[in-house]
């Protein structure tokens, strides 16, 4: 586990299951890939494999030691509902969530139909604990389908991850969603994201009562665009959230 997280909509990672591959043009310049195969075939490092898709067993209570509650982003080094971890690893990863609950959980996937396969065999129809959020990521319009697969789960509460933004998203289906994250890509290779498509998305949000976080502007670091949007930080969290900055206005 890493407290401390850089990423400014969470308090720290933990991470059950490392290593992940592309499916979409969203995971084209992976900053997890990057990293990890820096160090593939380094003995004795975590990431000796570097990207391989890697159980980690020993990590899946490591929730339960941390006392003071904190905002914990769910395999931030690769996607919980990859079709090769097995679903009974999944559901262990779940009962940690699920006993250490003065945590607050975001899981976050591009497999949106197996992650709302998942949740429907675990919580049936009556919507999962609040504390645990279920997202999922897209990065243009394409990808809207991620989205209503999210829906039709029963997530306790469901958040977007728009990032990175690479093209424009059009009109997204915010019923039920509680959470939007928006952010433009980093690294080398970062492609660039255009205002009016972030302007668009903080609109829809506004107008829908959703909570909205602009992350980043991106650029070859991260910190390099800062991250104001029009002359301002949006930092909004979802309100029903008790560990967070500001709620939704």
């Amino acid at each position: 586990m890493a407290d401390n997280s850089s990423i400014e909509w969470t308090d720290a990672t933990w991470n059950p299951v490392t290593g992940c591959e592309k499916i979409s043009a969203g995971c084209d310049n992976c900053y997890a890939a990057r990293f990890s195969e820096r160090f593939r075939g380094v003995k004795g490092h975590p990431f000796e494999s570097g990207f391989d898709l890697t159980l980690r067993p020993e990590r899946l209570e490591q929730p339960q030691h941390w006392r003071r509650p904190r905002k914990i982003f769910v395999n931030s080094m690769s996607d919980l509902f990859h079709k090769d971890v097995p679903n009974e690893f999944i559901g262990r990863v779940f009962d940690t969530m699920e006993k250490a609950d003065w945590h607050q959980y975001q899981v976050l996937t591009k497999r949106s139909s197996l992650m709302m396969k998942f949740l429907r065999q675990r919580y049936g129809s009556t919507p999962g604990p609040t504390h645990i959020w279920c997202g999922v990521s897209i990065e243009d319009g394409t990808q809207l389908s991620r989205v209503r697969h999210l829906q039709q789960a029963p997530a306790g509460v469901r958040f977007l991850s728009v990032e990175p933004l690479i093209g424009d998203v059009g009109i997204l289906p915010l019923d039920t969603i509680s959470w939007v994250i928006v952010g433009g890509e980093s690294g080398p290779k970062a492609r660039p994201m255009e205002r009016p498509w972030v302007r668009s998305i903080r609109n829809q949000c506004k107008a829908a009562g959703v909570a909205f976080f602009f992350k980043q502007w991106g650029g070859i670091r991260p910190k390099t665009g800062g991250r104001k949007l029009d002359g301002r930080e949006y930092s909004q969290f979802p309100k029903a959230s008790p560990i967070h900055a500001t709620a939704a206005e």
